[in-house]
C-alpha cells in the first residue's frame, strides 16, 4: 500500500478529541423545542430585513385576519 492511500494520512482529527463516548441525538428533542428557524425566499428577504419588521407584519396580519373572521362571523355548516 503506498502512503498516497493511506487512509490515516486522510485522518485531520487529533488522537485527543476521543468521541467514543459520545451519544448520537442527545439534545435534539431539547433543540427542536427552542428553535423556530424560518427560511424567507430572496424576494421577501428583500423587503424584511430583520426579525422585527417580519414579526411586525405578521402581527398586522394576523390582527386584519381576527378583525376578517369578527365581521364575518364563524361559518354555519349545518345549513
Amino acid at each position: 500500500m503506498s502512503l498516497e492511500n493511506d487512509p490515516a494520512l486522510d485522518d485531520e482529527m487529533r488522537a485527543e478529541y476521543d468521541l467514543r463516548g459520545g451519544v448520537r441525538g442527545k439534545y435534539y428533542k431539547q433543540y427542536m423545542e427552542s428553535t423556530n428557524v424560518v427560511l424567507l425566499d430572496p424576494d421577501v428577504a428583500e423587503v424584511f430585513r430583520d426579525s422585527d419588521s417580519v414579526n411586525q407584519a405578521l402581527r398586522v396580519l394576523i390582527k386584519a385576519a381576527g378583525e376578517i373572521g369578527r365581521v364575518a362571523g364563524p361559518k354555519n355548516d349545518a345549513a
